[in-house]
């Protein structure tokens, strides 16, 4: 939607200007009936964002997804195989992002175990510099709003592949492992792009896809990297035109 602004400059002169400003609503997710989270989501590519949510929820295989739209937002119904992880664990919750953690009362719960990545990434440094300079280019949602993250699929040369926009950081690689999954695509080698700054959610989301290696425009928290390391994911952050991090 467009919207108009005051532009107000250092010396206090001010400019009316219109911006498009970028789409968010809440998302209820069903799962088998069951309510089981209301995400604050950009309605976009929602069925990718219900399989994504499901694969990062440790729920298990997506049979059919399902998106009515509603007055004030969005309703996904997601039918799974198997309800049993959902009966146990089914609760109402609501949230700002897709961060994984909502809800989970048990901290224990939090930090449970990740599996151990199996994949390796064949990606250097130059495979990385050369998605992060590209990614831009791939962000139409971003560049008319100036207020979306995106998450890319990359080859092991650099090459992006697949991108997934949304005004969350963990709501656009849910939506990738999402797409991935729809269309039959694997890492194959190659690692995610993420413009935004690695929290452990997202390093947690890149190991239960089976990414093996995650790359970040800004810094990793602490626990990013202290999850990555044990779950032996590799990890890549402030990746710059000058540098990047790579952890040791």
């Amino acid at each position: 939607m467009e919207m108009w602004f005051d532009r107000v400059a250092p010396d206090g002169s001010e400019t009316r200007l219109e911006r498009t400003l970028i789409p968010e609503v809440p998302v209820a997710i069903e799962i088998n009936g069951l309510g089981y989270a209301v995400m604050m989501a950009t309605p976009t590519d929602l069925e990718d964002f219900a399989i994504g949510f499901v694969v990062a929820e440790r729920l298990g295989e997506v049979a059919e997804v399902e998106a009515h739209g509603v007055a004030r937002g969005w309703v996904l119904r997601v039918t799974l195989r198997d309800a049993a992880a959902v009966i146990e664990r089914v609760r109402h919750r609501t949230t700002d992002s897709s961060c994984g953690l909502c809800g989970i009362d048990n901290l224990e719960a939090a930090l449970r175990p990740l599996s151990p990545v199996t994949a390796a990434s064949e990606a250097g440094p130059a495979a990385l510099f050369r998605a992060a300079a590209a990614l831009r280019d791939h962000q139409p949602l971003n560049r008319a709003t100036g207020a979306a993250h995106a998450a890319a699929l990359c080859s092991a040369a650099g090459d992006i592949r697949l991108v997934r926009e949304d005004v969350g950081r963990h709501n656009a690689f849910d939506k990738l492992v999402g797409a991935m999954a729809r269309q039959g695509l694997g890492w194959d080698g190659g690692f995610a792009l993420i413009s935004a700054r690695c929290s452990f959610e997202l390093v947690e989301k890149a190991v239960l896809a089976g990414c093996p290696l995650l790359a970040a425009i800004s810094a990793p928290t602490a626990l990013a990297a202290e999850r990555a390391r044990d779950a032996g994911l590799a990890l890549a952050a402030l990746v710059r035109p000058d540098a990047l991090l790579r952890l040791a």
